[in-house]
């Protein structure tokens, strides 16, 4: 079991390294400067964070935080910066234009299948090879910028799934919760990639790099919820807990919830509300998705705050019905608490006790 961990946890690392070069390398292409290279010194630290949990944790992962998803975002969204910011130079004219670059790309594949078959007749395997994969890479050169950036964010996104489940279980979470981990990742990673498609292909947008830089910041800032794992962290509160009052008993008590809270309202949904909202009221870019996804956003912000109102509300039901008693009355006072000269408590009077009927008479 501990050797398939492991590979699980180089095998996922390595999947980082390769989709960060690919990134890299179309920077470069787009950008025609081989300086764009040492981007992917980047990767680096990821090189140098394997190493250290190779040492330290051996097999475990991290508890609440996951490195390797952090430094993999760190080697990747500067490349997918540059490439939307690099977004005008190039577009997919037409499915005619496509068509073409499919046949001759088929036609190119053809070619290099029949010289590879001669080289291999002429046993020169490994140059055929050489050439059917340069040729294989220049075809990737042709395919424009437009579905090269779409399908960075698409397998990035994946990527992020993936590696989350292949990565090693961190301390403090079980395999139930880190399912329900990746439902939650698989919905937002859904919304994520609306909201990039949605509001960047808007050509009143791409005139304003104001506000693509503020949608770019906005979409970074919403993928600092992937390497948490604290939605799904529950906290056993001790009994001490109570006795302090209603804040550390609602934080302790609800700590998953209030997280998954205020990663929707704060991280995803609210920002992604705002960004909506302005693009509708000051730029005036109004469709029909535009419009349902902000509604959407709106209504979960609004579900969230609902959803904290109820948790707060059951906290305080429940703080009242135990100052109030075990059984709900009202508390029982001592002597001291009763005025009047004696101190002694007061007499009770005695309810009647039921007679028990008797058909019996008297004797005579």
């Amino acid at each position: 079991m501990e050797g398939l961990v492991l590979l699980n946890a180089l095998a996922t690392r390595l999947l980082f390294v390769l989709h960060s070069l690919v990134g890299v390398w179309r920077v470069t292409e787009v950008k025609k400067e081989p300086r764009f290279w040492l981007l992917a010194l980047l990767n680096l630290l990821l090189f140098l964070e394997t190493a250290l949990t190779l040492k330290f944790k051996r097999e475990r992962g991290y508890k609440w935080f996951s490195p390797t998803i952090f430094l993999y975002l760190i080697s990747i969204v500067p490349s997918l910066w540059l490439l939307e910011m690099h977004h005008e130079t190039q577009y997919c004219s037409s499915q005619s234009e496509g068509m073409s670059h499919n046949i001759s790309s088929k036609e190119d594949l053809n070619q290099t299948l029949i010289s590879s078959e001669q080289t291999l007749i002429s046993s020169e395997q490994t140059n055929g090879v050489i050439e059917t994969a340069k040729v294989f890479v220049s075809n990737l050169s042709t395919v424009c910028e437009k579905v090269w950036t779409l399908g960075l964010h698409q397998t990035f996104l994946l990527m992020l799934i993936i590696g989350r489940w292949l990565l090693p279980i961190g301390g403090g979470i079980t395999r139930d919760q880190l399912s329900q981990l990746l439902l939650m990742f698989v919905g937002t990673a859904a919304d994520i990639l609306e909201f990039t498609s949605e509001t960047l292909e808007e050509q009143n947008v791409r005139n304003s790099p104001a506000l693509v830089y503020a949608i770019l910041v906005i979409w970074t800032w919403s993928m600092l919820q992937f390497p948490l794992d604290l939605a799904v962290q529950y906290v056993v509160c001790p009994s001490t807990v109570t006795a302090r009052g209603f804040p550390s008993l609602f934080f302790c008590q609800y700590s998953a919830d209030l997280w998954n809270i205020g990663i929707s309202v704060f991280i995803q949904d609210g920002p992604f509300l705002v960004v909506r909202l302005i693009l509708m009221t000051h730029f005036k870019v109004i469709n029909q998705m535009l419009v349902f996804f902000a509604a959407k956003n709106f209504l979960v912000v609004v579900l969230q705050l609902y959803r904290l109102a109820v948790l707060a509300s059951g906290v305080r039901t429940s703080l009242r019905n135990h100052s109030e008693g075990p059984e709900g009355g009202e508390r029982v006072l001592s002597p001291q608490d009763w005025t009047g000269e004696s101190k002694e408590a007061p007499a009770v009077p005695l309810q009647a006790l039921p007679v028990a009927s008797c058909d019996c008479l008297p004797p005579p």
